[in-house]
This record gives C-alpha cells, sequence and structure tokens, in this order.
C-alpha cells in the first residue's frame, strides 16, 4: 500500500480517542500536527516515548504543535495508560487499522520467535494546512522527541 508522501495533504480519517471524542485528523489544522504510532500501551518503549512526548509538551505548544498517539489498543485501555503516564495528549484508536494502513505502519514483526503483523513506530509531521513535512521511521525511542523538535522548529520557525 502507498503511504502518502511528503508535501501531500493527508486524508481526514476520523477515530476514536481519549476523552470521550471522536477526532478527524483536519480537527488539528492550524497547527502542527506530531502523529506517532506506538505498538501498545503499557509496554517499556510506548511507556517510555510517551513519557518524554509528555515531558516535552510546553516545547511542543511553543511551536504551535499537538501531539497524538495512535495505536490499536481499545479507548478503555488508552484511557487507563493515558491517566497512568499523565499524558496531557489524547491517544487514538485505531483498532480497525484504518490510519496505521494510511501510514502503511503495520509491519511483519519477529516476537518471540514468531512472526507477528504489528504497528512499527513511526511519527508523522503534519503542517498547520494538513500537509506531511517530514516522517520518522523505525524510530529510536530515546533520541526521538529530540529529533522531531528539532525538525519542527526548523519548519515552524
Amino acid at each position: 500500500m502507498s503511504h502518502p508522501a511528503i508535501g501531500t495533504i493527508i486524508p481526514d480519517v476520523e477515530l476514536p480517542s481519549t476523552g470521550d471524542k471522536v477526532v478527524k485528523l483536519s480537527d488539528y489544522r492550524g497547527k502542527y500536527l506530531v502523529l506517532y504510532f506506538y505498538p501498545k500501551d503499557n509496554t517499556p518503549g510506548c511507556i517510555q516515548e510517551g513519557q518524554a512526548f509528555r515531558d516535552s509538551i510546553d516545547k511542543f505548544s511553543q511551536l504551535n504543535a499537538v501531539v497524538v498517539g495512535v495505536s490499536r489498543d481499545s479507548v478503555r485501555v488508552h484511557e487507563g495508560f493515558k491517566c497512568k503516564q499523565q499524558f496531557p495528549f489524547d491517544l487514538l484508536s485505531d483498532s480497525d487499522e484504518t490510519l496505521c494502513r494510511l501510514f502503511d505502519v503495520i509491519k511483519m514483526k519477529n516476537m518471540y520467535g514468531k512472526q507477528v503483523l504489528g504497528i512499527e513506530r513511526s511519527t508523522f509531521l503534519i503542517d498547520p494546512a494538513g500537509m506531511l513535512v517530514h516522517e520518522w521511521r523505525k524510530v529510536k525511542v530515546k533520541t526521538h522527541t529530540d529529533e522531531v523538535l528539532q525538525v519542527l522548529s526548523t519548519v515552524s520557525g
């Protein structure tokens, strides 16, 4: 499946979100959208990645950016994860993989010696007009937030 190319407008997908909402990607127009895909709530790498975005949320806000996380977990599971980790941003439930498939983040992965389909940790930066301006695939959690902030400060400046 082809995914949106840099410089193209992202289709307007609607998903259930924490906070008992249903959101469309177009709801974030007027701000930069940092859309990060992660494999599963309450797992070590996903906790660390979410905490890094949480701890830098003021820097993102200063750059007119909103952070939103996406996984295949249910909204109910997302609510617990968000509360426990005190995430100041929404988590979208993509249980039918609509957004995951649009961005081509569902990949074959090895888990305990088995091949399974899972989300490849990826982040996409969408500008205030809804255009994809940058993407990160096969994200390394430790340095990722700083990389996103660096690119964001360049494109928003």
